[in-house]
């Protein structure tokens, strides 16, 4: 691969987490506007509050884009460096146990990871997995939405309405992993014979 598709894939991979990133955060942003003292439609007043902040901050952004054309040049350059960013590759592990250290590990010392974070229960949510990353010094600085794009790659299955306790968000379940995945799959199964 040349320096040059090494930089794209970067900035694609980058931009994807990045994007994820952000509507991640709008999300909880709203999602904080609940009021707990409240019941009904009042408890959900400050999250309809805050979606119309955001789309009246998105439709004001437009206008000033139509206004100033030139000010989409600022944004194209401020998106591309908070992408290569966020593309930055995993730093390499401290040491190879499959309970700290998921950056470059394949598919099996990952899966191995995720179970032995979920120990007896039968779902764990990324947040708790990527906790247990920070505590022994691996993925410093990264975010969920960095761990989902690492799992897209390596093909494990994860979704966002994984319910523990109870509250669903982004998550593995144990059925999920212990299934064998895509790319295991297609290794192990038998090649056609050639035979006559």
């Amino acid at each position: 691969m040349t320096r040059l598709a090494r930089a794209a894939g970067r900035l694609s991979v980058g931009s994807r987490a990045y994007g994820r990133r952000l509507a991640s955060r709008a999300a909880a942003w709203c999602a904080r506007g609940r009021r707990d003292d409240l019941t009904g439609w009042r408890a959900a007043l400050g999250i309809v509050v805050r979606v119309a902040l955001l789309m009246l901050g998105a439709y004001v952004l437009a206008r000033m884009v139509r206004a100033l054309p030139a000010l989409m040049w600022l944004l194209t350059g401020w998106w591309t460096i908070a992408s290569w960013r966020a593309g930055k590759p995993p730093a390499e592990p401290a040491e190879e146990t499959p309970q700290s250290a998921p950056a470059e590990a394949g598919v099996e010392a990952v899966r191995t990871l995720l179970l032995t974070v979920m120990g007896e229960a039968d779902r764990v949510h990324l947040r708790t997995v990527l906790a247990h990353l920070h505590d022994h010094g691996q993925w410093e600085g990264r975010t969920v939405s960095d761990l989902r794009a690492h799992l897209e790659l390596l093909g494990i299955p994860h979704d966002r309405g994984v319910k523990v306790g109870r509250t669903p968000t982004w998550g593995v379940r144990r059925r999920d992993l212990e299934a064998p995945s895509p790319v295991e799959a297609q290794e192990t199964s038998p090649a056609p014979s050639t035979a006559a």
